[in-house]
């Protein structure tokens, strides 16, 4: 208190109470996967597509975080956070395509060139050239992109390897032997697109380090994440990188970072190829999952690919993140992410009936459905989770949000006096954020009495309790849960009332 030693007037500041609680944002995604270029391993921030390929370049060959990233801002997305995985700290370059051999050479396509690229040896321009000199041709798609003339002697200045490895942004060359190199056949190659994944990836790479920063460890640092998604795991997959154990391995590993961090939902997709029968085998007897903070969708959808020029099929967790995303800012984190429509997708690599939908719903799978004039859609809005009172993934995910905004909006609370007015204040502060979420719809109930309640007194803060330091305020909320099977109940009646003669 301050001390008035003269007449006067004073002025001062005091608090007067409230403290408001805002709510933390909802529409965060990370990524792990792989990239064409970019650091890997330590989570990178970027808030659009244009800064995605600033950092990690565009669309390549076998890769799915690009079309991830790219329909999760396509959808809605805000920020999101990219781990790059499929090689070490120290490597700076991604893998080139399987090289063909070219006389004494060795030919192989640059990640990011992508597909139907060629090569054709021609012979030097001019009359009587000498023996050592040749054209070489770069073709993509059939047209002539780059023009090499190149020698095979090592001490001039157009050797061909060196000469290809400084101007060539699509193919690398390199000698397939020490000894002397001899002119290459007229002849025309075609080369294997480059495929910006690694010779082999285990799920230790997914995991990471929590102390280096690396992985799904990498992740723990960053408090605002709330979808994680890896989905080149089925790239890997596909590629034989990893095996189906390795893919449950990995996924398992997402939802127990979900878990532990307690602020986050795993979007987990199923692996490629399968029918709905095959999905709910793979999903009961194999994956197994039993988990609150994860959810799993199915089929893939087919994108349009820039690279190839035609539409490709991809796993749906970046698009359905993206959704999430949009759902949120839209509606609210309390409305379940479905009935949403996918932006992007063009067609599903499996088109489910309702009767398969039937076999997977009640497991937890999520569907995603095509219906005519309505496009393509979110069908589900499930947890992986076995417990009724955790089923849908809006609850959940209105859970996290809760928590999150009360944990950071009561941080004042430390070190003050633990007595009746501060219990008071915590009542007052958290009523309020609750009833503004009533007002929005998240909370069920007529009034703000049947929708939460806020107890923090005596009773629950006893004199031992005070005596440990321990503030204990206990909070109940009734959550809004999705309509997901509306009834209408049709009946024929008559008024009898009409049938009597007057």
């Amino acid at each position: 208190m301050p001390q008035y030693l003269s007449p006067g007037v004073y002025v001062e500041e005091v608090q007067s109470g409230a403290r408001p609680i805002e709510g933390v944002g909802t529409a965060v995604a990370a990524f792990v996967g792989f990239a064409q270029q970019g650091p890997f391993h330590q989570p990178t921030l970027v808030s659009n597509w244009n800064q995605y390929v600033q950092s990690f370049g565009g669309f390549v060959d076998g890769a799915y975080l690009p079309h991830a990233v790219y329909g999760y801002f396509a959808n809605g997305g805000g920020a999101a956070y990219i781990v790059r995985v499929g090689g070490s700290s120290e490597q700076s370059a991604p893998v080139s395509g399987s090289p063909v051999r070219l006389g004494g050479l060795r030919v192989a396509a640059l990640p990011g060139a992508g597909q139907d690229v060629s090569v054709e040896v021609a012979d030097a321009e001019g009359e009587n050239p000498p023996d050592d000199r040749f054209r070489l041709l770069v073709r993509q798609g059939g047209k002539v992109v780059e023009t090499h003339d190149v020698s095979t002697r090592k001490n001039v200045k157009n050797y061909v390897v060196n000469q290809v490895s400084a101007q060539s942004t699509l193919v690398e060359i390199t000698e397939q032997g020490s000894g002397t190199l001899a002119r290459p056949d007229k002849q025309t190659v075609s080369l294997p697109a480059a495929g910006d994944t690694p010779a082999r990836v285990d799920a230790q790479e997914y995991l990471g380090d929590p102390e280096a920063r690396t992985g799904f460890g990498g992740l723990e640092s960053v408090d605002e994440i709330t979808m994680v998604a890896a989905p080149d795991l089925m790239s890997a997959y596909q590629r034989d990188l990893i095996d189906l154990t390795g893919v449950k391995t990995v996924q398992l590993a997402m939802i127990s970072h979900c878990e532990q961090l307690g602020d986050r939902v795993a979007v987990l997709d199923t692996p490629p190829g399968m029918s709905a029968q095959q999905v709910r085998s793979w999903r009961m007897d194999e994956a197994g999952y039993d988990s609150r903070y994860a959810a799993l969708y199915y089929p893939w959808i087919s994108v349009f690919d820039p690279l190839g020029g035609r539409n490709t099929t991809v796993p749906p967790s970046g698009h359905i993140a993206g959704v999430w995303a949009r759902n949120d800012v839209e509606r609210g984190v309390h409305k379940a992410p479905a009935n949403e429509v996918i932006r992007g997708a063009v067609d599903l690599d499996y088109g489910l009936s309702k009767g398969e939908q039937d076999l997977l719903n009640p497991i937890g799978v999520n569907c995603v459905r095509a219906f005519p004039g309505r496009g393509i859609r979110i069908w589900g809005a499930r947890t992986l989770s076995s417990d009724p009172a955790w089923r849908y993934l809006n609850v959940r995910r209105l859970f996290n949000f809760l928590e999150e905004s009360i944990l950071i909006g009561t941080q004042w609370v430390v070190f003050e006096p633990n007595d009746d007015r501060l219990w008071s204040s915590i009542r007052r502060n958290i009523a309020a954020f609750l009833t503004e979420q009533w007002r929005q719809g998240a909370l069920f109930g007529r009034t703000p009495a049947e929708a939460f309640y806020v107890k923090c007194d005596r009773e629950n803060n006893p004199q031992e309790s005070i005596d440990l330091g321990q503030v204990v305020c206990e909070i109940g909320v009734s959550p809004v849960k999705p309509a997901e099977f509306v009834v209408f109940r049709l009946a024929q009646f008559s008024d009898s009332t009409s049938l009597v003669s007057e």
